[in-house]
């Protein structure tokens, strides 16, 4: 297997700088005009994608109001909510599909979606999507990763909830159903979710036990874990982005503003440059500081016979003297010529 996969133009995978995409969800607020700025917003962060999830409420849910369809009235950002409700109000309706993707690509974004259901995959590959991303609750759901892997597309996992045999399962099932490369992504399902909660040491866990590149779909507030992920391993890094969390949204809370994701794609890319390699010793960019550590330079102008003492000789900077360890060696000493102040120390010398 490979542990690198093509979306749209991008390479995605070990050592590749991190793919940077910004997921809209529900945060265009019902209004396409709305997706679209958001869209531009992305475009101008710098981000590599925009995702989107492609349902209707009937499509992910059914209209019923009882208690198993209702979110925890302890829930922080939809508590008591009922699940047709809130996916009525958080859906991104499929006749905007066309104009988000044209949008998207004429601002030079690769664009593609999250999947529900058989409607969902028909409508992306009729607008060409270039992959494919499962959400962390659709990972059980291994007819929809086989329908999914069918299309011949790269394909994202998000692992939120799931164990290692439910990982497993769906790995599987991408694999043998064809789909063009897997990244599997660290996520924790809880909206917003603590920090302390990513455990992002599993990255590279996840990439070793299923040979895959692996990133993180992240759910906490700022770019700290985001950017911490990339030296656990993350190739792979997806926001929630909106343009203003004042204005509300169904996942505003838990998004970045066009700033902020500004930031992660910067600081992710640093992040990335400063893993290097493992080699110890100068860099070429240190050679100038090389020359500036310290030696045994004549600090006073002395005359031949002159003894060497602390006064005359010291350890400073810029490099070019005896090591600085030679100074007991040299003390007591006396110098077998003038020296004028500011001459790096010599055996020479003395």
């Amino acid at each position: 297997m490979t542990a690198t996969i093509k979306i749209g133009p991008h390479v995605v995978g070990a050592g590749e700088r991190p793919f940077v995409v910004a997921e809209m969800s529900g945060n265009h607020n019902g209004d396409l005009n709305r997706a679209l700025a958001i869209v531009d917003a992305v475009a101008d962060s710098g981000a590599h994608a925009l995702k989107l999830q492609t349902y209707r409420p009937d499509t992910i849910t059914i209209d019923v109001d009882t208690p198993a369809f209702r979110i925890s009235s302890g829930h922080e950002l939809w508590g008591g909510e009922n699940l047709y409700r809130l996916y009525e109000r958080a859906h991104t309706p499929y006749e905007w599909h066309a104009p988000i993707f044209e949008r998207a690509r004429k601002r030079g974004l690769t664009v593609f979606s999250s999947p529900f259901d058989a409607t969902a995959v028909e409508l992306l590959e009729s607008l060409d999507a270039p992959a494919y991303k499962i959400a962390s609750s659709e990972l059980v759901d291994l007819p929809l990763i086989r329908l999914v892997a069918s299309t011949g597309k790269p394909m994202v996992i998000s692992t939120g909830m799931a164990t290692v045999a439910e990982i497993d399962a769906a790995v599987r099932t991408a694999r043998d159903g064809g789909a063009a490369g897997i990244v599997l992504l660290a996520c924790t399902a809880s909206y917003p979710a603590p920090p302390a909660d990513s455990n992002l040491r599993r990255l590279p866990v996840l990439a070793g036990a299923f040979d895959v590149a692996v990133g993180l779909s992240d759910h906490t507030p700022g770019i700290g874990v985001a950017v911490a992920s990339v030296a656990l391993g993350a190739c792979f890094i997806e926001k929630h982005v909106t343009l203003d969390r004042a204005d509300g949204g169904v996942d505003s809370d838990f998004s970045l503003n066009p700033a902020e994701l500004a930031a992660l794609v910067a600081e992710s890319g640093r992040a990335y440059a400063a893993l290097g390699g493992t080699a110890i010793g100068p860099t070429p960019a240190e050679q100038e500081g090389l020359r500036f550590r310290r030696s045994l330079f004549v600090v006073e102008d002395v005359r031949a016979g002159d003894p060497v003492t602390a006064q005359n000789v010291r350890s400073i900077r810029p490099a070019g003297g005896l090591p600085p360890v030679e100074i007991d060696r040299v003390l007591g000493r006396t110098f077998a010529t003038d020296v004028p102040r500011g001459t790096p120390l010599s055996w020479d010398l003395i």
